[in-house]
């Protein structure tokens, strides 16, 4: 006996399936041990086969996971993946299972037990997963840093899946969660269009702790009648002004990368200096390292100094050395 008897259910699974399915077909064990030795069954997790023997794709990783956990759904990154057009997530697939339940780990499966799974998950889908504002929000409680936090709610807003009054609403009904503040201020930007999170940072990690110049005013850009997602810190004593971008774009890693550029450019008195998150909220040393160079070849004499962190080059040249 071949696969036939369950090639609808491969056809909805990427052609993963359970040995609980193939019983269910009539398959007898003593056929499954004939398709295993064929290798038109191949061992994925204990009770899930691949039905080829190369390399399993993102969606059959995901599908034998979830076969393996049982009742369950995607979650995390697994979950906020947009098959097509994201890359596939390297790593660990993560699936959420009732709280009650424990599920056995396995190599390239993230096990986590959720309350109140069956109000979360959108069983609809395949395969399943959990609703995209509790696997942002969950994301963001994780991460390991600002930056990642802030990424994790700006990514699922800038996708168009959701919107940030919706994960306003998840942050409001968690009862624990980690930089509860700045992301409650990060979404209410993201609902009004502008940036007074990225401003705030600009001026307490990246002038601030090192000394620099603050900006002498702050200015909206409007284009059509309407508040872009631009502002500008103007240093009017040094004409000149630092471009603070929170405009949510698609490529984020590409463009923070040349948003660094644009930074070492600027230094060299090449272009204007356009920040974002990456900027102030992960690199905010490295930052004030450029922006000092910038300042002081524009007649700033004031002197920049360490903020203090290990390793923080800022005011290096001061002490006789490169920064």
């Amino acid at each position: 006996m071949r696969l036939d008897a369950v090639s609808h259910i491969l056809a909805q699974q990427e052609g993963v399936v359970a040995r609980s399915q193939l019983l269910g077909a009539k398959l007898t064990r003593a056929h499954i041990d004939t398709l295993m030795r064929r290798r038109e069954l191949v061992v994925a997790h204990p009770g899930v086969y691949y039905t080829h023997t190369g390399t399993p794709t993102w969606s059959e990783r995901s599908w034998a996971a979830i076969l393996y956990a049982g009742r369950s759904a995607l979650h995390l990154g697994s979950a906020l993946h947009q098959p097509g057009k994201d890359s596939a997530p390297k790593g660990p697939v993560h699936v959420a299972v009732d709280w009650t339940r424990r599920v056995a780990p396995q190599p390239g499966i993230r096990i986590h037990r959720v309350r109140e799974l069956e109000d979360r998950v959108q069983w609809n889908l395949s395969p399943p997963r959990v609703r995209l504002e509790v696997a942002a929000v969950e994301a963001a409680h994780r991460a390991p840093d600002d930056l990642a936090a802030i990424s994790a709610l700006a990514a699922a807003v800038g996708s168009r899946r959701t919107v940030a009054g919706r994960l306003h609403a998840e942050v409001a009904r968690r009862g624990r969660l980690r930089r509860r503040a700045l992301l409650t201020e990060l979404l209410a930007d993201l609902e009004r269009g502008t940036h007074s999170v990225l401003e705030h940072g600009y001026l307490v990690r990246v002038l601030r702790p090192h000394g620099l110049p603050e900006p002498t005013s702050q200015q909206k850009v409007v284009e059509g009648g309407t508040v872009t997602q631009y502002r500008d810190a103007a240093h009017a004593e040094l004409n000149l002004s630092v471009e603070l971008d929170g405009q949510l774009h698609d490529g984020s890693e590409a463009r923070d990368e040349d948003a660094d550029r644009d930074l070492d450019d600027l230094a060299r008195g090449k272009v204007t200096p356009r920040l974002r998150y990456r900027q102030v909220f992960a690199t905010p040393c490295r930052t004030a390292s450029r922006l000092a160079e910038l300042f002081r070849g524009r007649g700033w004499e004031g002197l920049p100094h360490a903020c203090g962190a290990p390793g923080c080059p800022v005011g290096q040249d001061e002490r006789g050395t490169s920064s």
